[in-house]
């Protein structure tokens, strides 16, 4: 009889599988899973419709559409005068999530200990465990979620090789400060630890603030693998392209992993995000004052309700306490009520903890939706 062992043993379906199947099955409203119900940008539509039937349709190059990888780097110099070698720096990527998995693959030998901050993005943890390697999980500084670096530096050692940073951070949608990255350099300058830095809401910067990429740093340019998303950018989650930035010595263990896990990207789709780009380039910068907007819509609707909450800093999402409503429940049993009770769905943040504080009350929202959908959800929201 064929036995065959899990190498996850502990994994079962997602939570973002399960709460969307929940929405679909009592016909609630989802402002679970973390993707837009507007349509993207006409003219990136236009450009995908044009590079089909121009026959962009076979592979493209392993690394990705150089027009694509080019425009990626315009971005990065404009933004943080940083000059990047389109060819040797850059792979494009079907989403974000497979170039994490590479990177870690690329660098995480058996017992090698990676440093994970909770709550994290579910893919992390096991793609070190796939790879060999121990996640060490460090819990953020609840409200605000910032970083205790006494923590850090008591679980740096030498089996350290890796240290996953997420900013700005889903599910809490805090950001890290200039002050964060000098804090994290001067606990690795010298040692033999490479930064993977999950960037994929870079453009999602709200009030004023600005986002801090880990490559602008002099002291990370060549331990640092950078991860981006297209997709979250602009507004075309579905498209499943994502981006790797790392230093050439970097990139290259990266590709070497990458040519066998994926191969390439989708051609339409690059070639259709590169024409855009470069006729657009106005659309990034218009991102964090686009979505502050349905921040701030979500929340005045909700300001005199009984959830309480910090404006998130980044991201499309806001996370809301509910221990003046439900304290008896925690938060997957708040959603299934919520879901239940009320037709909104919203995913718990205990999912993205290795192992949560059980005083946790707090549950996440996505509002990259409509005005309607954000109206909606705030009418139902304030009745609880």
């Amino acid at each position: 009889m064929l036995q065959l062992q899990s190498k996850l043993p502990s994994q079962g379906v997602t939570i973002f599988s399960v709460m969307t199947e929940l929405a679909q099955r009592l016909n609630a409203l989802n402002l679970s899973q973390g993707f837009p119900d507007f349509p993207a940008p006409p003219a990136l539509l236009e450009a995908l419709s044009q590079a089909t039937l121009s026959g962009y349709n076979q592979y493209p190059a392993g690394d990705g559409v150089l027009a694509l990888r080019e425009q990626l780097a315009k971005q990065f110099l404009q933004r943080d005068q940083l000059q990047l070698d389109p060819v040797t720096e850059i792979t494009i990527t079907p989403g974000a999530t497979i170039a994490i998995f590479c990177a870690i693959q690329a660098c995480i030998h058996a017992d090698d200990e990676v440093i994970i901050f909770d709550p994290s993005y579910d893919s992390y943890a096991p793609a070190v465990q796939l790879a060999g390697g121990k996640s060490v999980h460090i819990h953020l500084e609840a409200p605000t979620f910032q970083v205790n670096w006494q923590k850090v530096k008591d679980c740096i050692n030498a089996k350290t090789r890796m240290i996953i940073v997420n900013t700005p951070h889903n599910p809490t949608g805090a950001i890290w400060s200039e002050q964060d990255w000098h804090q994290l350099i001067e606990l690795i300058q010298d040692k033999n630890i490479v930064v993977l830095s999950d960037e994929v809401y870079e453009h999602l910067i709200f009030d004023g603030q600005k986002h801090y990429s880990a490559l602008q740093f002099p002291e990370l340019r060549e331990r640092s693998y950078v991860i981006g998303s297209f997709g979250k950018s602009y507004h075309v989650t579905g498209w499943k392209t994502g981006y790797c930035v790392a230093a050439p010595h970097l990139m290259h263990l990266f590709r070497q992993i990458y040519q066998f896990a994926n191969f390439c990207g989708t051609t339409p789709c690059q070639v259709a995000l590169a024409h855009y780009m470069q006729q657009h380039p106005e659309h990034v910068q218009e991102l964090p004052n686009f979505y502050q907007a349905k921040r701030d819509l979500f929340n005045t609707q909700i300001q005199n309700s009984r959830f309480q909450f910090i404006p998130s800093q980044g991201t499309y999402f806001q996370n809301l306490d509910y221990s003046a409503i439900r304290p008896d429940l925690n938060d997957v049993d708040m959603c299934q009520f919520l879901a239940e009770q009320h037709k909104i769905v919203a995913i718990p943040i205990s999912v993205f903890y290795q192992q949560a504080p059980e005083s946790l009350r707090l549950i996440r929202f996505c509002f990259a939706k409509t005005d309607q959908t954000l109206q909606r959800a705030g009418a139902i929201l304030a009745q609880c």
